[in-house]
């Protein structure tokens, strides 16, 4: 009786170790199709001759972008739908570093700001 509880418990055993071998060997090829796939895709972006330099989402279906076009950057409004040129920036007149580069610098910390809203708040 007892060599039956053993050998069922070895199968059952047995069975957990190949799923998770199953598991893990679909888990490491996934990773390694997503890898190549990016790959590829990255190389396909790089011959291009468009980049977009920064994206302004507005709501759920609609952004603003500024698209750089050789020495020309337009900045378009992008919905479901339909794409619009709002207006056309010379290289000389715009500069993206000041956009990519930008960062919000309040002065103060996050408690001081915390504390701040905690005032708006209504009291219970």
């Amino acid at each position: 009786m007892l060599s039956g509880i053993s050998s069922s418990w070895l199968g059952n055993l047995g069975q957990l170790m190949g799923v998770l071998a199953v598991f893990f060997a679909v888990l490491a090829i996934t990773w390694l199709v997503t890898r190549w796939i990016a790959g590829y895709q990255q190389g396909q972006i790089h011959g291009q001759n468009l980049r977009v330099v920064e994206t302004l989402r507005l709501t759920t279906n609609n952004y603003i972008q500024i698209i750089e076009v050789g020495d020309v950057y337009l900045v378009l409004a992008v919905s479901k739908d339909r794409v619009e040129k709002i207006a056309e920036l010379d290289k000389e007149t715009f500069h993206p570093d000041h956009i990519v580069n930008r960062k919000m610098d309040t002065g103060l910390d996050f408690h001081e700001i915390l504390d701040r809203v905690k005032q708006h708040l209504p009291k219970k």
